[in-house]
């Protein structure tokens, strides 16, 4: 096997205002979802050097190479996820910590790679845990959804911005939806309260003008496209409701962020 196989973790760093990403990426061998012992004690070390009272919550997602079909692939993923969490959780990680196990499948080649085909495979083979900071909001606000919630928390994620004077959801935010989605059908007793956020409005208005209907309630259209979202994904809408607060609460952190959802938990 290449060199490349053998090293286990890489790091870097994604820069956000509101807390910090960390990615650690493990590799397998070829067709196995097992890892010897130097790779376990790696992951081990992983655990006992991070500080995990600031690690909010840890997401992990699986790979294949693009040899196989895809139903086989997809198990191997599933797989190899489980050997990750497995791993973390019986060295002291809290489980409870762990939001997202994903299996993604292949990863299917693309242009012409045939000049490095083997190491590119190889990198092909592998597992993400994404590691997600707590954030520096204060108690009782999060960046991701939890295990357990407590009402009156509230949930504000990155991923889930508009565009100035838009309520439409970019596609960065319907893959963060697609995530809560599945966190809301195992944690079917939580409800909800979606609230919409506008940035740049003169304090004189409450709201600003969504582009599309050339109405000043923004901040609603948000919420409620949002709201519509999680119910064409069968999500229960006796479970959530939605409204606006137009710019009455900025986070302070750039217009980016003022361009917001939050959910507030009203259940548990």
């Amino acid at each position: 096997m290449c060199k490349h196989c053998y090293i286990l973790f890489l790091l870097f760093f994604l820069g956000l205002n509101a807390q910090d990403k960390k990615i650690k990426t493990v590799y397998f061998e070829f067709d196995k979802y097992s890892l010897d012992a130097d790779q376990e004690k790696l992951i081990w070390d992983f655990v006992i050097q991070s500080d995990t009272t600031r690690i909010e919550s840890l997401q992990i997602y699986g790979y294949c190479d693009d040899r196989g079909d895809n139903d086989y692939n997809y198990k191997l993923s599933e797989n190899r996820v489980n050997t990750v969490k497995q791993i973390l959780t019986a060295n002291g990680f809290n489980k409870n910590k762990i939001v997202i196990i994903e299996g993604k499948g292949r990863v299917l080649l693309t242009n012409n790679p045939f000049e490095n085909l083997t190491e590119i495979r190889s990198k092909n083979r592998r597992v993400d845990i994404l590691i997600v900071r707590k954030n520096s909001f204060g108690k009782g606000i999060y960046t991701s959804f939890q295990d357990k919630h407590e009402v009156g928390d509230r949930i504000f994620l990155e991923n889930i911005l508009f565009n100035l004077g838009s309520s439409q959801l970019t596609p960065a935010s319907q893959q963060e939806l697609d995530k809560i989605v599945k966190l809301l059908e195992k944690n079917k007793t939580i409800e909800f309260e979606i609230i919409g956020h506008v940035c740049c409005t003169p304090t004189y208005y409450r709201d600003a003008i969504d582009r599309a209907t050339n109405e000043r309630k923004l901040s609603v259209n948000r919420a409620k496209t949002v709201f519509r979202y999680l119910i064409n994904k069968q999500i229960n809408s006796l479970r959530m409701s939605y409204k606006g607060v137009g710019n009455r609460f900025p986070l302070g952190k750039g217009e980016d962020f003022d361009r917001r959802v939050e959910f507030l938990i009203t259940k548990k």
